[in-house]
């Protein structure tokens, strides 16, 4: 569960990122999060993983009050979140499959975990053929379907993917779509950032909008419309 209550966030430069924001996403849900460029968008999600710190307001994210929580409880917050940008953000020197792993090893995962969670997470992705490969090997596609097999290798409750489809073709961005909407019927939430109004209206979810930083749509199934969207 995830709950904004009054969070306005500004920046030094006084530029206002979110005005006042409240809002509920509860377990399970898969929202859309949409807006023009500067909308406020990317600063609401990096509040959800703290990121990004409110000026006031409160944030919860599952037990955790963000607003409160101390710099040694950020990681454990983040175990329980998956987190997928555009960018991929793979490490180069590194296999797919020790990308993966290293996520795992972070928290200290056993030998067997980490080769069981791997393995199955890139079933759900169909690239278990590609898993000896490294990062350049593979398509932008490829790249992202990796990147979300590693954000959801330590089953987190809550995946949050920031444009996920944003460098990709429609036909590769539908094939993620289709992947992330599995996570979410197996019981995670999934919270996603997009600017894709086909995508939007395609796969039918609530659609949170924002616009110079405040929330001024939120509806279940919603339509979007953006000219600049990729089609």
């Amino acid at each position: 569960m995830i709950e904004f209550k009054n969070v306005t966030k500004k920046y030094a430069n006084d530029i206002t990122a979110t005005d006042n924001i409240s809002v509920k996403i509860k377990t399970g849900e898969f929202v859309y999060v949409v807006g023009p460029s500067g909308a406020g968008k990317s600063t609401f999600i990096k509040m959800m993983y703290r990121e990004e710190v409110p000026t006031s307001g409160e944030i919860k994210v599952n037990k955790y009050e963000l607003e409160n929580i101390k710099s040694r409880e950020v990681p454990y917050l983040r175990r329980e979140l998956g987190i997928v940008f555009q960018d991929f953000k793979l490490l180069p020197r590194l296999t797919i499959f020790e990308n993966i792993a290293y996520a795992l090893q972070v928290i200290e995962k056993t030998p067997e975990e980490v080769t069981e969670r791997v393995n199955r997470v890139l079933e759900l992705v169909n690239l278990v053929d590609k898993k000896n490969n490294f990062p350049t090997e593979l398509s932008g596609g490829e790249q992202q379907r990796i990147a979300i097999a590693r954000a959801i290798a330590n089953q987190p409750s809550i995946l949050i993917a920031d444009e996920p489809t944003g460098n990709l073709d429609p036909e590769t961005a539908e094939e993620i779509m289709d992947i992330l909407e599995r996570i979410n019927q197996g019981g995670t939430t999934v919270v996603m950032a997009t600017h894709n109004s086909y995508i939007v209206n395609e796969y039918k979810h609530r659609v949170i909008e924002i616009n110079s930083g405040r929330i001024i749509r939120d509806e279940e199934g919603g339509v979007y419309s953006n000219e600049k969207a990729n089609v």
